[in-house]
């Protein structure tokens, strides 16, 4: 096919349409060059069957070489307005998606704060030191940092449905594990492994809500994922805190009534849950077209990295680090949020102690102390919707930096907050003033989480914007793992901690939408 030449198949394809490799719009890895495509013999191929080859040492005919006489793949994409298209859902169908994957968010930021409401029953029952239970803690934090850099990458390869289902149910045993514990190492692994499932449900809906939502349309859905990740990381310990306070269910009720809930969120996910990606999507029409037509010249633009074992290995892994070395508003997004979620964990950790010592609170007072993060993120909500007009009114100068007005606010209220938390940690001033520092300490967090995510996900492409957000949410989970482990609060001595402030990645009116250096050379704006 010459370039610019473009058709649609009609007989077996359901009206694809197909193009040449100089007119196919879904983009790769821009590391992946035509010596890197697979020929059209082995686009079947199972990685099993690849594996084998691999280890017996058997010539493969992945080994890049081209065939002088193939002809050249043809590319199929949805056309435009095709209903399959998941970017062409119906609302009813966006918001279900939305609001399911959310819920999954909500669950695993309530599991990080409520396993730390039911510390002293379980120091009680397990003979374990406070030290002892910080690290499952921060054993959450670790699983939520380190997994999504590999599990992002088979969402790419099987689709989000299925990573979502199973995600779930391994999220669902691991409450199970962490109930029956008789040990607290046994709950340390527990929490570890409980963090790599979780994880899922905030790395991964950032780049489902991407999928099905058109840039201008992302500001609402991506807020309601904000409130979700932060907000309930506060109504989880308000009711943990008195279930704690329950001497006939404690810290293991806690785990049981997440398992509950868990278990029956999973039955509906393949219920309310359709797959988003459109690559995986296309991937699977292609397939179906080469069985039915026999012609293997069909394929989807992104088999040119999936189909090796080697490249799919190789891209998926280092696309991550590719970033953070490569792209500077990646690393430097990454860095502040990371240092924001990290002093979230170290918060979290500290309001315990603060309240019980300075003020007296019992731990069902501790956990009504956590609805200020709740306050909190509906304040950045609407904050939010401030934002919002203020995108839709200058996006057409600005770009995707039409995204970071607030977040400039909030570069400023951040480190304020900490300012009034840490010297109000004094016996002889009143507790709402805590509260209300941590209540301004969320509102910023909730800026800065969603300001990173929307950004990052309007400016890279759909290979690239999913791991954008996991780098940065596995960097913050990063900071997470370390802060709490080794921050002990002292309630004599108040503890400043300074804030940091964004790098200016925000741009002049004269400076050109199209004409963004940074990501020159890499990824594509879109």
């Amino acid at each position: 096919m010459s370039s610019g030449d473009e058709s649609t198949l009609t007989d077996h394809s359901d009206h694809l349409a197909i193009r040449s490799l100089e007119d196919v719009s879904e983009p790769v890895d821009p590391r992946i060059t035509p010596i890197h495509r697979p020929t059209n013999d082995v686009l079947d191929e199972s990685y099993v069957h690849q594996l084998s080859e691999y280890v017996h040492h058997e010539k493969h005919a992945h080994e890049f070489i081209e065939k002088p006489n193939e002809e050249e793949p043809l590319y199929i994409e949805f056309e435009k307005g095709d209903p399959r298209n998941p970017i062409n859902f119906t609302s009813r169908r966006k918001w279900i998606i939305t609001l399911t994957a959310c819920f999954f968010t909500a669950l695993s930021a309530a599991a990080a704060s409520t396993y730390n409401m039911g510390w002293p029953s379980m120091i009680r029952d397990l003979n374990c030191t406070e030290f002892q239970a910080t690290i499952g803690l921060s054993l959450y934090c670790l699983g939520f940092a380190v997994v999504p850099l590999v599990s992002a990458s088979f969402s790419e390869e099987f689709g989000r449905q299925p990573l979502y289902i199973a995600s779930t149910i391994g999220f669902a045993l691991m409450h199970l594990m962490i109930a029956l514990s008789q040990n607290i190492q046994t709950v340390q692994i527990a929490r570890f492994l409980s963090g790599a499932f979780g994880s899922t449900g905030s790395t991964m809906v950032g780049g489902s809500v991407a999928d099905i939502w058109l840039p201008h349309e992302r500001g609402l859905p991506m807020s309601l994922f904000a409130v979700a990740a932060i907000a309930a990381t506060g109504l989880g310990p308000l009711a943990a805190g008195w279930m704690e306070m329950n001497p006939r269910l404690e810290w293991r009720w806690i785990q049981w009534i997440h398992l509950t809930v868990t278990g029956v969120f999973a039955v509906s996910i393949p219920i309310l849950m359709k797959e988003t990606r459109s690559s995986v999507l296309l991937t699977r029409m292609a397939k179906k077209l080469r069985k039915t037509t026999g012609d293997k010249r069909y394929r989807a633009r992104v088999e040119d990295e999936r189909a090796s074992l080697r490249t799919l290995i190789y891209i998926s892994c280092t696309r991550p680090i590719y970033l953070l070395f490569t792209e500077p508003v990646v690393a430097s997004f990454s860095l502040w949020v990371g240092f924001a979620w990290g002093i979230l964990y170290v918060l979290i950790e500290s309001i315990a102690p603060v309240f019980r010592t300075l003020h007296n609170f019992n731990q069902g007072e501790i956990g009504t102390v956590f609805i200020a993060f709740f306050i909190g993120s509906i304040l950045g909500f609407f904050t939010n919707l401030y934002q919002e007009k203020l995108y839709q009114k200058t996006v057409g100068r600005r770009g995707p930096e039409a995204r970071l007005y607030s977040s400039m606010f909030a570069a400023i209220l951040f480190p304020a907050a900490m300012f009034i938390y840490a010297w109000c940690t004094l016996p002889g001033i009143h507790w709402i003033s805590l509260a209300i520092g941590i209540t301004l300490f969320t509102w910023a967090l909730f800026i800065i989480y969603l300001a990173v995510f929307t950004y990052l996900a309007d400016w890279y492409l759909r290979p690239i914007r999913i791991f954008c957000p996991c780098w940065s949410k596995s960097q913050s989970k990063h900071y997470g793992n370390n802060l709490p482990s080794v921050h002990r609060c002292n309630v004599q001595q108040p503890n400043i901690q300074m804030g940091q402030h964004p790098l200016r990645v925000y741009r002049s009116d004269n400076d050109s939408y199209s004409s963004h250096s940074v990501l020159q050379g890499t990824c594509y704006p879109g």
